[in-house]
């Protein structure tokens, strides 16, 4: 009975465990590709509520925080985070936007780390992000997901970023999650809901 049990046990953490993402073949990803850069040509707008978690080994605990993103086609993006704390970060013209809580900053987002996410995320709303000179993309697939994982050709970057990982519900054009690997081991995890498309944005969504 007892053997019984471990090995029923041993099954079900065996199919979770190989119940992985599978490659994509040649063929699948052209036409992922395809469909996604069709379906993101009419996007001029995009907002959605997110979640983001950070995970950091020196510390027990993740950070949890919520927001709001806000997209305007070609370059402009924000995250507005509302809980736990304020805090914007608004890309616009090359240059990022900060205000941390009442204190106003700008900076070059030329080669800023957070400035390759962001350069992702707009990329996904027009289907440019594959064509990225600066990253090596490979496809995957799951019962419910497409994504694309995108590793740095630069060692430059590589000090910084090991993997980002886009993931498109199947049948969307649009990214749901997005997964960031630092080269330090921490992770960050953002989950995306309430997604509107050409909706009406507020031009104060851009600005501090």
């Amino acid at each position: 009975m007892i053997k019984n049990i471990a090995f029923g046990t041993f099954l079900l953490v065996s199919s979770l465990f190989f119940a992985q993402n599978t490659a994509m073949t040649g063929a699948e990803a052209k036409a992922f590709v395809t469909q996604v850069s069709s379906g993101t040509q009419q996007i001029k707008t995009l907002q959605s509520d997110f979640t983001q978690t950070k995970k950091m080994d020196f510390l027990d605990k993740n950070i949890v925080t919520y927001g709001k993103m806000s997209l305007k086609s070609p370059n402009m993006l924000s995250w507005r985070y509302t809980k736990p704390y304020q805090y914007s970060i608004i890309f616009k013209d090359n240059k990022i936007f900060i205000n941390d809580q009442g204190k106003k900053s700008s900076v070059d987002a030329k080669s800023k780390t957070f400035e390759k996410i962001n350069k992702l995320i707009v990329g996904s709303s027009n289907g440019k992000m594959f064509n990225d000179p600066e990253f090596k993309v490979t496809y995957f697939k799951n019962a419910n997901f497409i994504i694309a994982k995108f590793t740095p050709k630069s060692a430059q970057l590589l000090k910084y970023i090991k993997q980002i990982e886009l993931y498109f519900p199947k049948n969307q054009s649009t990214v749901s999650q997005v997964n960031m690997l630092e080269a330090s081991g921490d992770t960050t995890n953002i989950v995306f809901k309430n997604t509107k498309i050409n909706a009406p944005v507020a031009a104060s969504e851009f600005s501090l």
